[in-house]
């Protein structure tokens, strides 16, 4: 009786799965008295056995028992016909945990009627079954061998984006907020074409949360302000979830039309613009932090400094991007510079250590790739910065404390050889506002010594 190599009984599940058929098809109907789309509680030991058959999915023997008995048409029943959310929950619980397992993901993967079904789960109002549905898809897009099956079939399926629009701009869960997250960003960096459509859309369709059996008419959705509402709700409670919707703003910068999404917006870009600044500024990679900081947070940090330098680079007209505003941007910039070289040096000390070890070498080279990354991100923007600076700005820097010799010396440091023209630029307003201060750098840095 015993499933596969389990202590799991095969009738006792095979009952569950047949009582679940009984609800979902009852022998008698329902009482008239009850009114039509009005939401059904689950029989507390139906669900306790249920939530059972949930953890027990995750073991693949079960899996594959429940993929036997034909578990996905029950549950395809489930979705068409139950009134009660938490029982559509557990059920698109269960087939995340199927889809775990490459055989049974490929199987659900190609059955067309039950990937329609599962994507309309996205216009649920239930948020524990939106979790469950975007778990599903991420495990489902992370599938090399059935991700541009269901990248396909959202392409073809407009209603997903509103309803994942929906979700990023109106919903305070945080949990789901996080997950669907992680799935526009695993279909971004799957799908170049698919990101296209998503930043040009903004339609109106009638799509989402059903109220009083009448759909409800979704606002005409832009991709970027939808993120940047999902990211302000994240930012505090996740970090982990801040990070993916920082690098999906990244994935919109790689094209055109993403970089003119995000600064063509009704603001001009600058919600976009102060809340990075604010993170840089205020939040990520702080004085008061260690320098080993920077390991932590290159990813989000990357992102981050990645989109500003595109928005930087293109918005130069824009009164959010006047240099006597991002005096403290160019602070911070240098203070990661001076973490990452903090970092190198601590790397540099474990050398012998990390030598010994095959794995731990490779890691160790994992961790120099990120943050070269984000050193040249970070010195890309703060070269261009340093190109925009007056003597006024340079002036308020020097009085804020954020420009001072030994500032100074680390940004020059880290942007010679590659970035001498604005090194130069800023050395000959710096000239105006302090001359010994350029004249000490001068003779740290000779090659910057001015021949006349």
């Amino acid at each position: 009786d015993a499933v596969g190599n389990t202590v799991y009984s095969k009738h006792w599940l095979f009952s569950v799965l047949t009582r679940l058929i009984e609800v979902i098809a009852p022998a008698e109907p329902e009482p008239a008295a009850s009114p039509e789309g009005a939401r059904t509680e689950l029989d507390e030991e139906m669900e306790n056995d249920i939530c059972k058959v949930w953890d027990m999915s995750m073991d693949e023997d079960v899996a594959l028992f429940l993929q036997e008995f034909n578990a996905p048409d029950i549950f395809m029943g489930v979705f068409a016909k139950s009134k009660c959310p938490r029982l559509t929950e557990i059920c698109v619980g269960i087939l995340g945990n199927m889809a775990c397992f490459q055989d049974i993901c490929m199987s659900i993967s190609k059955d067309e009627n039950l990937g329609q079904v599962l994507l309309q789960r996205l216009c649920d109002s239930d948020s524990p079954t939106l979790l469950e549905t975007s778990r599903l898809l991420l495990t489902c897009l992370s599938q090399p061998e059935v991700a541009n099956v269901w990248v396909e079939r959202i392409r073809e399926n407009p209603s997903v984006y509103d309803c994942v629009c929906f979700i990023m701009s109106s919903s305070t869960n945080v949990e789901l907020l996080v997950k669907v997250g992680e799935v526009v960003d695993k279909l971004f960096d799957l799908d170049e074409e698919l990101m296209l459509n998503w930043i040009k859309n903004g339609t109106c369709r009638s799509v989402g949360p059903s109220v009083d059996d009448s759909p409800e008419e979704l606002p005409d959705f832009k991709i970027v302000p939808c993120i940047l509402e999902a990211a302000k709700q994240v930012r505090s409670d996740n970090p982990e979830g801040l990070d993916v919707y920082m690098h999906i703003l990244q994935l919109l910068t790689t094209v055109d039309e993403g970089i003119q999404a995000i600064v063509q917006a009704p603001d001009g870009g600058k919600e976009t613009w102060s809340l990075l600044y604010d993170l840089v500024c205020q939040e990520l990679c702080q004085p008061d932090d260690p320098p080993i900081i920077v390991q932590e947070q290159k990813t989000v940090l990357a992102s981050i400094l990645s989109v500003l330098s595109a928005m930087f680079a293109s918005q130069t007209e824009q009164e959010y991007t006047r240099m006597r505003k991002n005096m403290p941007l160019i602070g911070s910039l240098i203070r990661i510079l001076q973490y990452m070289e903090g970092c190198g040096k601590r790397a540099v000390g474990n050398s012998k250590e990390s030598q010994q070890e095959e794995t731990g070498r490779t890691d160790v080279n994992e961790e120099d790739f990120h943050l070269k990354i984000l050193k040249d991100i970070c010195c890309e923007l703060l070269s261009n910065m340093l190109q925009e600076l007056t003597k006024e700005n340079t002036l308020e820097g020097l009085h804020q404390g954020h420009l001072n010799e030994q500032t100074c010396s680390c940004a020059f440091q880290n942007l010679l050889p590659l970035y001498f023209a604005s090194v130069e630029s800023f050395l000959e307003v710096l000239r105006e506002a302090d001359q010994t201060l350029a004249d000490n750098l001068e003779k740290r840095f000779p090659s910057l010594k001015v021949h006349t």
